[in-house]
């Protein structure tokens, strides 16, 4: 009778349109495991492109294969919408937690906070040291939470005491370089602490699963929200900001050996400014997934269990959005509005694609290909894809910052006008926190009057209600805002020759993504619904058999399971 009723309602769903994914599966808890992607930068547009191929490339088949099958077993979210402001931050905090700013507190990797206290200890990118008093008044501090927290951020590994030379993780984080919470004795602010909501990492390890997760920076070890560190039984964050290195025995699911150093003429400070050093930092990544799908512990030198949840962010398509590489003259980005890539561009893809491939060879190597939902998505896009409305800004202009920073309204620890700070917030949107709120509109009117060169004459100000309406009241939530810039589309609050894109921002660039659920059982759907990347924590939480109100988010802020796609309902035990 079960069976019948679930056959003649999933009848009944379909012809109202909607679009479902089919179980075609005797096993009612089919849904074993989830492998997470975000493949960073990578628009909605990109993804058709990749599937399904444009004329001027690979005589118009897909160049991205393995994208292209799991699209035929996939529902595929067209307009789908990352987080507000769109940085990594709080873009894998959306995703993981499924909670906005205004719950997360999370607006940016570099932000700030009127009740916390400044570091015991200046952090490697310059937000200074300052005092704590225990139950004392806070001083307010920026926040950052990126390879300027690890004990050496110059180091792979981000200087964790006795670790192997790629083997970065929880211990490479520096309590001396957190920012302190006076309410709490002056206690170091942990990432998973800064995150004011529960993640899918916390509650899937709390029903008895395991949870594993790879990504660029120790520091975003935060999605442990919730429980904390044992919310992760396996964490590896090989530091991406780190002096490039030889990487002996690594090579590229495109082939590529890792040693010698694949583009030693490069700057060499961080693996990001090289098209070909970038894929050898994010195969790290790739074989600690590999190696949990074998059963293994990240660097596979251990047994371990399959996780539960486990997954990793690629930093390969980003690099190749958005850098210009002087030392061998070669460009990345777009060729046209139409998201055509370049040729360099096109070769981060393809070695997504690659490892992709890899991933999904392994799972059914294992025989567990069937049982894994794999979710592809990405934390932010880059703006602008359209390579002629780029606008480097500092260079043509000023800053939102900067003026305020000129007029005294700006805190020293965000102010353009300190010679030795991290600076203020700003990429392509200006987030802007200023010394005493009562200021705000005395700040907007300057913004007003300077529009032209500031390059907001066709953006937008959030302040007051405008602000406080989908974020908090900046006088009670000392994380908030007082101001939001968005500028015209393309600009960038840069003076830096080597980018062609940027992210951050709330434009359609920024924010319209890849978003892909895919499983053998499912049959192939567009959904053309506007939801958001922060559906797919609830999400997630549902296919494993398990209740998605069990986030904070989802009790708070009402965030639903995404259409079109149906699990075996009843909660695992």
């Amino acid at each position: 009778m079960k069976k019948t009723l679930a056959l003649l309602s999933l009848a009944a769903v379909c012809s109202m349109g909607t679009a479902i994914a089919q179980d075609h599966h005797s096993n009612q808890n089919q849904i074993k495991r989830v492998l997470l992607i975000s493949v960073d930068g990578m628009h909605a547009v990109d993804f058709l492109n990749c599937a399904n191929g444009i004329s001027t490339i690979n005589n118009g088949k897909p160049y991205c294969p393995a994208m292209a099958a799991l699209a035929t077993t996939g529902v595929n979210y067209v307009a789908a919408s990352t987080s507000k402001p769109s940085d990594s931050f709080p873009g894998l905090t959306a995703i993981v937690t499924g909670g906005s700013p205004a719950l997360t507190g999370v607006y940016y990797d570099v932000a700030y906070s009127r009740n916390y206290s400044a570091p015991a200890k200046t952090t490697g990118n310059g937000v200074a040291a300052g005092p704590c008093t225990p139950g004392g008044a806070p001083t307010g501090t920026t926040t950052e939470y990126e390879e300027g927290i690890d004990f050496d951020k110059t180091k792979l590994n981000g200087g964790a005491q006795g670790a192997t030379l790629t083997d970065g993780g929880l211990n490479s984080i520096d309590p001396l370089r957190l920012p302190r919470d006076p309410a709490n004795g002056c206690a170091p602010v942990y990432p998973w602490q800064f995150v004011r909501a529960n993640s899918i990492f916390s509650v899937i390890h709390q029903n008895g699963g395991f949870a594993a997760w790879s990504d660029k920076h120790p520091a975003y070890a935060s999605v442990a929200s919730g429980l904390g560190p044992s919310a992760l039984d396996d964490f590896y964050s090989p530091e991406i900001n780190s002096t490039v290195v030889a990487l002996p025995g690594i090579v590229t699911p495109t082939n590529a050996a890792c040693d010698p150093i694949r583009d030693p003429n490069s700057d060499l400070t961080a693996w990001t400014n090289s098209f070909q050093n970038i894929q050898c930092y994010d195969t790290l990544k790739v074989k600690a997934v590999l190696n949990w799908i074998r059963g293994k512990n990240h660097l596979g030198y251990k047994d371990a269990q399959v996780p539960t949840i486990f997954g990793m962010n690629f930093q390969a398509a980003s690099v190749g959005q958005k850098l210009i590489e002087s030392s061998n003259s070669t460009t990345g980005g777009y060729l046209d509005a139409a998201g055509t890539p370049s040729a360099t561009l096109l070769g981060e893809f393809q070695f997504v694609d690659a490892s992709l491939a890899a991933f999904v060879s392994e799972l059914k190597n294992q025989g567990l290909y069937d049982s894994t939902l794999i979710v592809l998505t990405a934390k932010h896009g880059q703006s602008p894809i359209d390579p002629s409305r780029y606008v480097s800004q500092l260079i043509n202009g000023t800053s939102p910052v900067t003026l305020l920073s000129n007029a005294g309204y700006i805190p020293l620890s965000e102010s353009t006008n300190n010679p030795t700070g991290i600076g203020p917030t700003e990429d392509d949107v200006s987030l802007v926190w200023l010394s005493n709120s009562a200021d705000t509109l005395t700040s907007v009117g300057i913004l007003e009057a300077n529009a032209a060169s500031t390059g907001i004459a066709l953006g937008q100000i959030y302040y007051g209600p405008s602000l406080i309406l989908n974020y908090n009241d900046p006088t009670v939530d000392p994380r908030t805002p007082d101001i939001i810039v968005t500028p015209n589309v393309g600009v960038t609050y840069s003076g830096s020759t080597k980018k062609l894109e940027e992210h951050g921002g709330f434009a359609h660039d920024d924010t319209n993504v890849v978003l892909l659920l895919s499983n053998p059982s499912f049959q192939p759907q567009t959904v053309r619904a506007a939801v958001g990347t922060a559906q797919v924590a609830p999400t997630i939480l549902q296919a494993l058999g398990m209740d998605p109100s069990a986030l904070d988010a989802v009790r708070s802020e009402g965030t639903p399971v995404l259409p079109a796609v149906q699990f075996p309902s009843g909660h695992r035990k």
